[in-house]
């Protein structure tokens, strides 16, 4: 239950902070990318997160998109991948969901 509430609050520092525009255009994706990295984190802490890839977007209705993100992290010296969505609104800004799923290895 700590965990869960940790995490939340993470989540919503993460969220609620606003980023000023500089003069090299970030992706629009980047801020969810920051708060996934940190979902995987707490999820496997001590643990290596050797790769990252953005997967893409999806609309998901008018207002919101989810963006998929692959992360390999090494578990007692074995890769694990981990799925994150993030679904959010494009309107507003802000988080919707966030589902960290284990995929098995093939």
């Amino acid at each position: 239950m700590k965990k869960i509430l940790s995490i939340l609050m993470m989540l919503c520092l993460l969220a609620g902070g606003g980023s000023l525009a500089g003069a090299v255009q970030k992706p629009d994706y980047e801020k969810y990318g920051r708060i996934a990295i940190t979902v995987v984190k707490e999820d496997y802490p001590g643990e290596e997160v050797v790769d990252y890839q953005y997967g893409g977007r999806q609309k998901v209705s008018e207002t919101d998109v989810t963006d998929t993100f692959t992360f390999t992290v090494k578990e007692d010296g074995k890769p694990v991948t981990v799925l994150v969505k993030v679904t959010h609104s494009l309107e507003s800004n802000k988080l919707v969901s966030l589902t960290a799923e284990r995929k098995l290895q093939q």
